[in-house]
């Protein structure tokens, strides 16, 4: 019974969360000023522009999307893959020394990670 009333309980704490940040969000929206405005299409014409400039390189439309989104993957993988190695280094060296089995899955979790960082960051050097 006990169970029960903590699974309803925290089901209605998650779906009033979820109200109220929707609600703040919609209210949020509301009150864009012109300058936040004026950045965020500042900022969508430069991603525009740079998507042209990679179409003009490649000479196509298909080749210069697939370049600007390993560009785009490029950039992001660095802080996300190193953020990842920091969690398998920590499953690895300080979970590991109580329990035995976090330290394999650490060291898999860090081999694959640094697999996947240099897949990223070496993949639009072979496609240029």
């Amino acid at each position: 019974m006990k169970k029960a009333l903590i699974t309803v309980g925290i089901f209605i704490i998650i779906f009033t969360g979820i109200i109220l940040i929707n609600n703040k969000s919609v209210l949020a929206t509301e009150a864009i000023d012109q300058e936040s405005e004026s950045k965020l299409i500042e900022i969508k014409d430069e991603q525009i522009k740079s998507l042209e400039e990679y179409k003009e390189k490649y000479g196509s439309d298909a080749y210069g999307l697939t370049a600007y989104i390993l560009h785009l993957v490029q950039i992001y993988s660095i802080p996300l893959c190193f953020l990842a190695i920091a969690i398998s280094a920590i499953y690895r060296f300080v979970i590991g020394t109580r329990h035995m089995e976090n330290i394999e899955k650490g060291t898999a979790m860090m081999v694959g990670f640094v697999t996947l960082t240099i897949i990223c960051q070496v993949l639009p050097l072979i496609f240029a």
